[in-house]
């Protein structure tokens, strides 16, 4: 995009949502090794407190579910520590299993997650970056977002909505000085991937660490789309010259729905109950 522009993390003020643990918490660590000033912003507050009191930034409570708190967020963000430069929108869920069997509570939170609060977060920042013709929204979504994955449909769906948001927000802003990024890794070795150690087969792992270090190196090198790892940047754009026919015979090769059968449901016990948890309260 034409506005895209380096940004100096030095100094600059990064809003990180669900940054009390995982991808979060360490693109928090990146950003402050950077010399940013952090404000973390989670729905479990008392961690996020801890983690920032260990760490030396800033916490708030936020559920990104609401508008309200949304923007209670930010506006605390910009009083402990000025005008904000860097968005991250990172607070995503991921329930595994088969379409049909998903708990409507379930398909309901991803959709408030991992979409809607992505849009909560871009239009409540976005009128002062605008104002100020300066700032990078970085938005975490997912390889999924390209390639669907049999087993997790919504969530699947769900990011295919956070990519293409993103580009058209970028387009429509291009000469504004702002600059957009999406984020899409393969399997992160999180709370989110427990269970998948066989149904993930043949997936490339990454750490939280390296997406970490890929919205960092976005933030400093601006791009639309990053892929992590990035040698996957070429994968996802070949892959729709792909014809379908040949599409389909690969993901049967390679068993692209092992979610559906191989999926360890005992090791997913301790994140599926706490979905459970999140899933059945509007505010919590």
């Amino acid at each position: 995009m034409a506005s895209s522009r380096p940004l100096d993390l030095d100094g600059a003020v990064v809003a990180v949502t669900g940054g009390a643990r995982g991808i979060g918490l360490a693109i928090t660590k990146a950003m402050q090794a950077a010399g940013a000033r952090v404000c973390i912003g989670d729905v479990d507050v008392e961690l996020a407190q801890a983690e920032a009191k260990r760490l030396g930034v800033h916490a708030e409570k936020l559920d990104v579910r609401q508008r309200e708190s949304f923007a209670a967020f930010l506006d605390a963000t910009r009083q402990a520590l000025g005008p904000i430069d860097v968005l991250v929108n990172n607070a995503g869920i991921m329930p595994m299993g088969a379409f049909t069997q998903e708990d409507p509570a379930l398909v309901d939170a991803q959709i408030d997650i991992n979409f809607r609060g992505v849009i909560y977060g871009m239009q409540l920042a976005l009128p002062d970056m605008l104002s100020r013709g300066r700032g990078h929204i970085v938005n975490i979504a997912s390889l999924a977002g390209r390639f669907a994955v049999p087993g997790a449909a919504v969530y699947t769906g769900t990011k295919y909505a956070v990519v293409g948001m993103t580009e058209a927000v970028a387009a429509e802003n291009r000469d504004s000085g702002v600059s957009f990024t999406t984020i899409m890794p393969s399997k992160v070795m999180t709370e989110l991937a427990s269970g998948t150690d066989d149904a993930g087969r043949g997936i490339p792992a990454v750490t939280p660490e390296d997406v970490a270090d890929a919205v960092v190196n976005a933030i400093r090198h601006p791009r639309l789309m990053v892929a992590v790892p990035d040698y996957l940047q070429t994968a996802h754009a070949l892959y729709g010259l792909v014809p379908g026919w040949l599409q389909e015979r690969g993901r049967r090769l390679l068993g692209d729905n092992r979610i559906l059968t191989s999926l360890d449901i005992k090791a997913r016990g301790a994140y599926d109950k706490r979905l459970a948890a999140l899933s059945a309260k509007s505010d919590t």
